[in-house]
């Protein structure tokens, strides 16, 4: 208790320098909170497209069942296939009226002898599907192959250069804010010299002393992290019906609470871990 009263009274003592503290955790932690919700969301967008038939591939007019069946069979047996639907051509003649149900004059035009059978291919991984749509393309009863492969290959590499990012920025800010709570810290101990040399005099071992400022640093980290969770949280829920409609169908609303809190349990023991650490530094340069 005697730490955390003394904790508190150090905090009161400067609080333009608590403040300064508190803004440069909070800063650094907003960055952790949008890179999470932006790592998170994407991570979800690859999943929902590796989720749907990524690649189709249209059957020549001439093509048997049992060539298509030998085709599917040979697919799921390279353990990259996670579903193969087969369109026939009566489905694909229904898919086409129920596209086109408000245009009779199309309607009347199409019938099932001119449509192509089709296998649309889902995979576990979205890398696979280049392999999986070469596979197709050279089955000899296959007349095409539509595969998005510009739009599946700059979704992956965004994604990974979100990684990149993110991550350089959080280590960047990271040790930007363990510098400052050093300072900080560093300053409060030279105001304070005298009190922990009187300290020191009646017995007071080097633990003694450090805890409170170590606390503090705990302190800051905490409730920067806590801010920014809450910042984000509001931006994020506010952000929603926007990215929903530019998202277009893209089931990543709403966002599940249980998320919400693990991302602020993780904020807030990383940012006790940061502040707990510049504070530690900061006794063993000063102290």
């Amino acid at each position: 208790m005697s730490f955390i009263k003394t904790t508190t009274q150090n905090i009161r003592r400067s609080p333009y320098q608590t403040i300064a503290a508190i803004v440069i955790m909070t800063l650094t932690f907003l960055v952790v909170s949008f890179f999470i919700f932006l790592l998170a969301g994407s991570s979800r967008i690859v999943s929902y497209f590796e989720s749907k038939p990524q690649v189709t591939a249209f059957f020549k007019n001439e093509a048997k069942q049992e060539d298509i069946n030998d085709l599917q069979n040979k697919l799921k047996e390279t353990g990259k296939v996670s579903n193969v639907k087969f369109v026939s051509k009566q489905d694909a003649l229904a898919i086409y009226k129920e596209q086109n149900k408000n245009d009779p004059l199309l309607l009347d035009l199409v019938t099932a002898d001119i449509l192509p059978a089709s296998l649309e291919i889902s995979t576990y991984k979205i890398e696979d599907l280049s392999a999986i749509s070469e596979t197709l393309k050279s089955s000899p009863i296959v007349s095409e192959v539509i595969f998005q492969k510009d739009v599946v290959s700059t979704l992956t590499s965004w994604t990974s250069a979100l990684r990149k990012i993110g991550m350089a920025a959080i280590l960047i800010l990271s040790l930007v804010s363990i510098f400052m709570i050093v300072t900080i810290i560093g300053i409060k101990i030279s105001h304070r010299k005298e009190d922990i040399h009187i300290m020191r005099l009646i017995g007071a071992t080097s633990w003694y002393v450090r805890w409170p400022f170590i606390l503090e640093g705990m302190f800051y980290g905490a409730v920067g992290a806590f801010s920014a969770w809450v910042l984000s949280t509001v931006a994020l829920v506010g952000a929603s019906p926007f990215l929903s409609d530019f998202l277009k169908g893209i089931p990543i609303f709403p966002i599940s609470p249980i998320f919400l809190l693990i991302v602020l349990l993780t904020e807030l023991i990383m940012a006790a871990f940061l502040g707990g650490l510049g504070a530690y530094l900061a006794v063993l340069r000063y102290l």
